[in-house]
């Protein structure tokens, strides 16, 4: 295991923040309002990404509108280990990407007075549960799930719906490639695509 020397040496508590939802639901811009707070507090913080994204650049996360903020891209949640001493504040988006270990590693964290915040989708395109979220979710302190509006009908969204015909589990994209739908219109869409096939 880990020693908590590793990380924070003072004594605080801390825990752990998951922002959830489809894609365009807000999640890396309330990521980035959350993270701006705390630095207007004088906390330290650190920022990281897998690096699995780098839709619009490697060193900072970047929102669909443009929003962004400084981070750090890692391949594994143990990576951010390092990275951690006497910090306060730990953000984390892109969750969904990150193995099992993420649970063990925020855990960890959150244990040594770090606070965590980590957002990420917790369905992939097919509507099934994604990645480590769903089971960081439950072990969180705190959830927020966010929602999109959906471009056809115009209620909430809660599905990433794929726009594109292939199978891949991680396809990276934006709105040429996903578009939140409601779970009727997802469900008619479902439909036609199986009726196609």
């Amino acid at each position: 295991m880990y020693d908590e020397n590793d990380i924070n040496t003072k004594t605080k508590k801390g825990w752990i923040e998951v922002i959830t939802g489809s894609m365009f639901s807000g999640k890396t811009e309330e990521l980035i309002r959350r993270l701006r707070r705390v630095k207007l507090a004088n906390q330290k913080v650190k920022i990281f990404k897998h690096a699995l994204d780098k839709r619009f650049a490697s060193d900072e996360l970047v929102t669909h509108d443009d929003n962004s903020i400084p981070s750090i891209s890692v391949s594994s949640a143990r990576e951010i280990i390092a990275h951690t001493k006497g910090i306060d504040v730990v953000g984390i988006d892109e969750g969904q990407f990150f193995s099992g270990d993420l649970i063990e590693i925020c855990n960890f964290m959150a244990n040594s007075g770090i606070r965590i915040i980590v957002a990420g989708l917790d369905m992939d395109y097919q509507g099934k549960p994604f990645g480590s979220i769903p089971a960081l979710m439950a072990v969180a302190d705190f959830v927020t799930k966010l929602h999109a509006v959906c471009v056809r009908c115009g209620n909430i969204a809660q599905y990433s719906h794929r726009k594109i015909d292939t199978d891949e589990l991680v396809l990276l994209g934006a709105e040429n490639t996903y578009e939140p739908l409601c779970r009727e219109c997802y469900l008619k869409t479902s439909e036609r695509k199986s009726q196609d096939l």
